[in-house]
């Protein structure tokens, strides 16, 4: 099965786990079930805003077996980033959550408010309480070009019950804005967040799992990590399917219990100008812009063997290129 090919799951929340408050039909079992298999799990999130006691302690009440230290947060880092780059005692100004200062506090550094307190560092993370006055201290502070700046994530939007609402991306731009400068970031879709989990769980095979090709997938590619798309959550067949070279997820599954089934091996040949890929019982040919399937299979085989086939015939998209209707034999 797909999982006996990696040694720890690292697992996205929103859209994977659960979707607003409720879990995902299946998703804790599933997720249970890899643990009792043997293969840990942890659970990465970009949310520098919440504690991972907090994370954990939800992930539990919607029946997911896991604690605190399976729970790996932009938060935690971005203060390894600060802890490898600045000498133990250095104080770094907090824009952001009380979270985030606990982070910082724990890797061993001082969480200061002030520019006038000579911080060598300033790490920003998600605080819906947080104003201008505190966006301007980051701009002061930062104003001194030998000062460190790094930020938990760049998010643009946070999805809430209203609609979205602007991200910690779009605070990190005020100040960039302001100062003229931009941030070394530790969050998806940056690789430092996936090492810091894989180190948390002493994997070197782990499986990143996400349901959005520009957080989860081009993270897990950027740090050299198989990932499976997951369909419960942003994506579908065709934004999979179009997705450029670097949001090209490993695996495609519908939901999380196809980790614990046989994923098909798919051959790709290319014939003058023609590609074609072969695999789970379907034949699909793409030539001229065209693309056409034959054999019999499941659906998302199918997608599966015409995705590999469509990307094959567009090695170096640097932008999505959407696939036409699949024309079936």
């Amino acid at each position: 099965m797909l999982l006996d090919r990696h040694d720890a799951i690292l697992s996205d929340l929103d859209g994977v786990v659960y979707a607003g408050p409720h879990a995902i039909e299946g998703a804790p079992q599933a997720l249970n079930a890899a643990q009792d298999s043997g293969v840990p799990v942890a659970f990465v999130t970009n949310n520098a805003g919440r504690s991972v006691t907090a994370v954990a302690e939800h992930l539990v009440e919607l029946g997911v077996a896991t604690d605190a230290d399976h729970v790996i947060s932009s938060a935690q880092a971005a203060a390894k980033l600060l802890a490898e780059r600045c000498a133990p005692g250095t104080k770094v100004l907090i824009t952001g959550a009380p979270a985030l200062a606990d982070c910082v506090a724990e890797a061993g550094l001082v969480p200061v408010y002030s520019q006038q307190d000579e911080p060598a560092a300033v790490v920003q993370g998600f605080n819906p309480e947080i104003g201008w006055a505190q966006l301007a201290e980051a701009s002061y502070t930062l104003a001194d070009p030998e000062v460190l700046w790094v930020a938990s994530n760049t998010d643009l939007t946070i999805p809430k019950e209203r609609g979205l609402a602007p991200g910690n991306g779009t605070l990190v731009g005020a100040v960039a804005q302001a100062c003229g400068r931009t941030p070394i970031v530790a969050g998806k879709p940056e690789s430092p967040i996936f090492h810091t989990a894989a180190q948390q769980l002493n994997s070197e095979k782990p499986l990143v799992i996400g349901d959005r090709l520009d957080t989860d997938i081009l993270g897990a590619n950027r740090a050299n990590m198989a990932s499976a798309l997951v369909l419960t959550g942003v994506e579908d067949f065709s934004s999979v399917a179009a997705a450029e070279v670097q949001q090209r997820p490993t695996y495609i599954i519908e939901t999380l219990a196809g980790i614990f089934e046989e994923y098909p091996k798919i051959v790709i040949r290319t014939e003058g100008s023609m590609v074609r890929a072969e695999g789970a019982g379907w034949n699909v040919e793409v030539e001229d812009g065209a693309v056409r399937a034959a054999g019999g299979g499941t659906e998302i085989d199918l997608w599966r063997v015409a995705s590999q086939a469509w990307w094959a015939a567009h090695p170096h998209a640097d932008h999505p290129v959407p696939m036409p209707e699949i024309i079936r034999d």
